[in-house]
């Protein structure tokens, strides 16, 4: 019994041995790397902030620690940015300094977002038509992920799911998104394992779709994005095998997710809590001709009369500007390079910050108000710097669905505008939380009407109104 205790005493005091040691070995080598870099060199590398949680970023702080900071992710170096001149240097110098990828400039072209434009109309008129159905107060956000998901599904890749698979199928694609920044530990039950697993099960149902697609053309009135992928394949000599398509349309499904769906939530919400920006959105439409009779005037809404309309484009505009997705854009260093004073070594990972640098930027007057009009023409807040304003990124790899995104946001409020009366459902408006992106705690209660514009029931009847077209 004695040699028992003995040996576990032995093996417990081994182990915390090699827990120091492999902390010690860990700090040596920190060091070592920045003694690396900042030998013989004039610039030195940033510090790393301590705050209550270890090395971070604090806003309270900027001011007396400049705009660079430095931090690690998973282990690595990373160096967070702000203010318009560094985001300038970032961007701009990403040629030479930062990672790029491949793009798909033609599924975001100008005459594939005319052709988008009228089935982007349909899912929010089916969807607006289907909260006004509802009896109770609906989730906001929530209800906002299943549209944007559903406009992904339907008008970008053109698929023909019916409604209750497609319900699963955004069960299966949340559980995806929950899990994907999980520690990649691989353990069961981890969020890791439940993410890989959500991804197998979401690949299985659209390579169904895709296949489904491919043997059936009949019907199709326009091009849609898996449509354009998959000749641009063609026209470079390569076949995209089915899992190459399912790879570009699972990314294009993301990359129309959860961001719009934010800013989808924001914009309701502003609405909301601003009556008067809802109401001189109203005279826009009803001076454009757009808007006659609290109805939407038909074939009144192309791409073009959209893009002229200018309030509307200063709404979107204020939204993103105080309200922005996500917090930032990341970038890899491939040569060292000196920014604002700090050396930034080869391999380190910097991230700009999109909100830090609205939220500071000497452009903008009254940072905190919701105010439309300071994109207007008389004040125009965004024209004196091109990177103070940056709420889709910059440079050769700014969000390439940017125009997508503004386009279905500007689709969405006309609509709200148009046909619908809502009402907030709680007391008071929720707070916001910031992760992942930007959201409101409770989702944001609202209870909608079908109402037109000017009080006039709507009738909410089942019209099959996306037909056989998308």
């Amino acid at each position: 019994m004695l040699f028992a205790s003995f040996d576990l005493v032995s093996a417990l005091a081994t182990l915390a041995a090699c827990l120091v040691s492999l902390t010690l070995l860990l700090a040596v080598s920190q060091q070592l790397w920045q003694l690396r870099w900042a030998g013989g060199r004039k610039a030195p590398t940033p510090a790393g902030l301590r705050g209550e949680r270890g090395s971070c970023f604090q806003s309270s702080r900027r001011e007396k620690y400049g705009n660079v900071f430095k931090t690690h992710l998973l282990g690595r170096p990373l160096v967070r940015v702000t203010g318009a001149e560094n985001v300038r240097k970032i961007l701009m110098g990403e040629h030479h300094l930062v990672t790029r990828e491949w793009v798909f400039s033609k599924i975001f072209s100008h005459e594939a977002l005319e052709s988008y434009l009228p089935k982007i109309q349909l899912v929010i008129k089916d969807t607006l038509r289907a909260w006004s159905s509802d009896p109770e107060p609906i989730n906001v956000y929530h209800e906002a992920q299943k549209l944007t998901f559903r406009m992904a599904i339907r008008v970008l890749l053109g698929f023909r799911i019916p409604d209750e698979e497609l319900g699963r199928l955004f069960e299966v694609y949340q559980q995806f998104v929950e899990n994907v920044f999980s520690l990649p530990v691989d353990l069961p039950f981890s969020g890791y394992r439940r993410g890989i697993r959500a991804r197998e099960t979401l690949q299985k149902g659209l390579e169904k779709a895709i296949q489904e697609k491919l043997q059936n053309t009949q019907g199709k009135d326009y091009a849609d994005a898996l449509d354009i992928l998959i000749e641009s394949g063609k026209e470079h000599g390569k076949e995209l095998t089915m899992q190459e398509l399912k790879d570009g349309t699972l990314e294009l499904i993301f990359a129309a997710y959860a961001t719009t769906a934010s800013a989808s939530t924001s914009l309701i919400m502003q609405l909301l809590k601003h009556p008067r920006v809802l109401e001189k959105l109203r005279e826009e439409l009803r001076s454009k001709g757009i808007l006659h009779n609290g109805c939407i005037c038909e074939g009144s809404l192309r791409l073009d009369t959209i893009n002229g309309l200018q309030y509307l484009d200063c709404v979107i505009k204020e939204v993103l500007r105080l309200f922005t997705p996500i917090s930032g854009g990341y970038r890899t260093v491939l040569q060292t390079f000196e920014l604002d004073g700090f050396q930034i070594p080869k391999g380190w990972s910097v991230m700009y910050s999109i909100r830090d640098t609205h939220d500071t930027a000497p452009v903008f007057k009254d940072v905190d108000v919701f105010d439309p009009d300071r994109f207007g023409q008389g004040r125009s807040e965004d024209k004196d710097g091109r990177f103070h304003y940056l709420p889709f990124g910059g440079g050769v790899r700014t969000c390439l669905g940017k125009h997508l995104a503004k386009l279905f946001l500007k689709a969405l409020a006309i609509e709200l505008a148009s046909t619908s009366r809502f009402e907030l459902a709680t007391r008071t408006f929720p707070k916001i939380t910031l992760v992942p992106v930007v959201h409101p705690v409770d989702g944001l209660k609202v209870k909608f009407f079908g109402l037109d514009s000017n009080q006039n029931e709507i009738l909410t009847g089942t019209d099959a109104m996306l037909g056989a077209t998308v």
